[in-house]
């Protein structure tokens, strides 16, 4: 028997997400586990397998279109079956949707629009038969006489477009949201003069969207505070040059943000106040080391996880990370690989940023800011040189790590990297 098949949630955190291309058309066969579609959501391009054995017979969400979980997006069943009355069910809901939204919309605008009652007073019949004489012919007709739904004159409000000027592409003139979308300020080739043009508009990603509702979310809940160290990196980026020469050979590779992740995590087992997350009423003081290390991909920021990093060798991490980072940026990451990490590292040195600080990544208890490796004076002994330096600094949760412990960290921290034979104890 014929069934309607709803979009699965594919990670923990998905709200919504982007159909971005089916691997199955109508009419194909389809079993158990077979890949149907691959669906952008805000953490990463994923499969969609199918649940069901049966031929795919009515694709009913277009390529492109994003949506929540559960939607309606395609009806699998045997070959030839009818399927009239799931359609009709689909479009009843659809219907209903859509109704329901409209409704709250208008709602919306009438809360907007509708005046402030006041008490009679003398004057008051005056201004009735003011209100009750017919209109001036030559006035400008009212927006709410083109035909257009409430979303569209939502969004031409929001982008100041008076819709007598759009040129409706629907049925008997309709005017609909791509009209909206594709106007530019001219219609039928002749300049709307006297206006300014308006803000190009882009929606949101679902990347962009969840990462905007979780910073906000870390700001607005978790007391941060801030401490700043300046650290002597040249032992350090000695190390990484004979490491460097060692690894040539094999053809491996080492970074400073590598060394850096190490002598992070190897710090957090000396340290292990920090290495900690607020669960509601309860504080969990983590066991393990997995460094959540921010990665810049198109339109967002990913945090792939280093799982038990205190453990691994830095060749080993430099390898991991090149890995998830190059995975990030294609969006081939699964969920278990960005989630659950117990400390972030964010790294913008490539950038020639000195220092920032940077926004904790809930429930984990603090974030580390690298900033750039700078060569400036310094005096020595009497005697004046140059050295390489750079700034790190922790945003930390003022519920779990105190000033003290977090001062303890950083210190600690700025042994191990001035210190780069101790990673090897």
């Amino acid at each position: 028997m014929a069934k309607i098949i709803g979009l699965p949630k594919l990670s923990p955190t998905m709200e919504e997400g982007t159909l971005v291309s089916w691997t199955k058309k109508e009419g194909d066969a389809v079993e158990v586990d077979d890949l149907l579609a691959e669906v952008e959501t805000d953490k990463a391009t994923m499969e969609f397998r199918s649940f069901d054995r049966g031929v795919l017979l009515k694709i009913l969400v277009p390529e492109g279109e994003t949506l929540e979980p559960d939607v309606p997006v395609a009806i699998i069943g045997k070959a030839g079956e009818d399927i009239d009355e799931l359609l009709a069910e689909v479009s009843a809901g659809s219907a209903a949707a859509t109704a329901e939204a409209d409704d709250r919309l208008d709602d919306a605008a009438a809360d907007e629009t509708e005046p402030t009652p006041t008490p009679a007073s003398e004057g008051s019949s005056a201004r009735a038969a003011i209100a009750e004489e017919p209109p001036d012919t030559d006035a400008r007709p009212s927006t709410d006489r083109i035909l257009s739904s409430p979303l569209v004159r939502r969004l031409a409000r929001e982008r100041s477009i008076d819709l007598r000027n759009v040129r409706g592409s629907g049925p008997h003139g309709r005017i609909v949201k791509r009209d909206i979308e594709s106007y530019s300020g001219t219609e039928s080739g002749v300049a709307v003069t006297g206006e300014r043009r308006p803000p190009n508009v882009v929606k949101a990603s679902s990347m962009r969207r969840t990462i905007a509702r979780r910073l906000t979310e870390s700001t607005q809940t978790i007391p941060h505070y801030y401490l700043t160290i300046d650290v002597d990196i040249g032992p350090l980026a000695d190390a990484r040059k004979a490491m460097n020469e060692e690894l040539e050979a094999d053809g491996g590779k080492v970074s400073l943000n590598d060394l850096i992740i190490k002598a992070t995590a190897m710090t957090l087992r000396r340290v292990p106040d920090v290495n900690a997350s607020w669960m509601d009423k309860e504080i969990h003081y983590h066991q393990v080391v997995d460094i959540s290390v921010a990665v810049a991909v198109e339109d967002g920021l990913m945090t792939p996880v280093v799982r038990d990093a205190d453990k691994k060798g830095v060749a080993e991490i430099a390898e991991e990370v090149r890995d998830l980072a190059g995975r990030a940026r294609e969006r081939k990451l699964t969920p278990d690989e960005m989630t659950n990490g117990t400390f972030s590292i964010s790294n913008l040195g490539m950038f020639g940023i000195e220092e920032f600080t940077a926004v904790i990544n809930p429930p984990e208890a603090a974030i580390l800011a690298v900033g750039t490796l700078r060569n400036e004076p310094i005096v020595e002994e009497g005697e004046l040189g140059f050295g390489r330096r750079m700034r790190f600094t922790m945003s930390c949760d003022h519920r779990i790590i105190d000033g003290a412990t977090g001062a303890k960290f950083l210190a600690a921290l700025k042994r191990t990297l001035e210190s780069p034979l101790t990673m090897l104890l």
